[in-house]
């Protein structure tokens, strides 16, 4: 172990919808499969999940059957983070009621804040909680990137545990590994989890891992002790099924995949997203039957 106090593959659980409501049978079923097949956690309400067409109430609902499904068998991060510091605080404060690990926080979106706007975003949030909260910065959807002297002294606030790092640039990861102590780095490109654990990593938050997470989990273990040539093996076995979630944007590839296996009744998403094109289908199950899981 290390003292880091997240590392492993946790999974961004899609939310299943029918009807236009939250299907929460099958997000129940979803829990169980993600679980079973090896998941180190499970991350609900991330943009995975499509928490940005989700109401508060169906937010909290979401976050509140995954962690009862789960029974304590595996930490459950919470997403709660959105554009205005006060809406966060206010899915926070009821997130507080249900048995968490954890937070994820997503840099705030579109109002495109200062790098000083963005610590006091965060360390306004920490202070409404003990928990240990996962800073997410993804500049892609945000608009904003969290540049890593931010990074760092996020990473100085008691509670501020680790981050989910999608921003792409891997000499920007390379710097937060190595001005950080007991933060763990958390790879939010699915492609990038096999060197950023070979660089000094603590693992993923990998949509991809819907299909297969104890492979991803595999491939992040043979990094963590050494044994490169393993992890690149599964790394170029698992970069087929990578590359297919993402032809189409997230998370409409994992919720087609998710419904192929059987585990969600529909792969319908919310407007304006749709759910994946026929070719995408096709090739998904492609990959699917390639993995021997058709």
């Amino acid at each position: 172990m290390t003292d880091v106090p997240f590392e492993g593959v946790y999974v961004p659980n899609i939310t299943p919808f029918k009807n236009g409501e939250v299907d929460e049978a099958s997000l129940r079923n979803l829990t169980d499969y993600l679980i079973d097949g090896g998941a180190t956690g499970l991350v609900p309400c991330g943009t995975t999940g499509e928490s940005a067409t989700l109401t508060h109430e169906e937010h909290i609902q979401v976050i509140d059957i995954v962690v009862d499904q789960a029974g304590g068998r595996v930490p459950v991060i919470a997403g709660v983070g959105t554009n205005d510091t006060r809406e966060t605080i206010k899915l926070l404060d009821d997130a507080e009621k249900i048995e968490l690990s954890g937070y994820l926080i997503v840099c705030p979106y579109y109002n495109r804040p200062s790098q000083e706007g963005i610590v006091e975003h965060f360390r306004t949030v920490s202070e409404n909680t003990e928990r240990p909260i996962i800073v997410y910065n993804i500049p892609v959807r945000t608009g904003r990137n969290i540049e890593v002297s931010t990074v760092v002294e996020l990473s100085g606030i008691p509670n501020i545990a680790g981050i989910k790092d999608a921003s792409g640039d891997i000499n920007q990861t390379m710097s937060i590994i190595s001005r950080t102590s007991g933060f763990a780095v958390l790879a939010g490109e699915d492609h990038l989890l096999f060197s950023i654990c070979c660089l000094g990593g603590h693992g993923g938050v990998m949509a991809s891992a819907h299909v297969l997470p104890e492979e991803f989990l595999s491939l992040y273990r043979a990094a963590k002790s050494g044994d490169i040539n393993e992890a690149r093996t599964i790394h170029y076995h698992l970069l087929p099924l990578i590359r297919a979630m993402f032809r189409e944007p997230n998370p409409a590839p994992a919720k087609s995949a998710m419904q192929l296996l059987g585990v969600i009744d529909s792969d319908e998403l919310r407007l304006p997203l749709l759910s994946v094109s026929p070719a995408c289908r096709e090739d998904i199950a492609g990959v699917l039957h390639g993995l021997k899981l058709l």
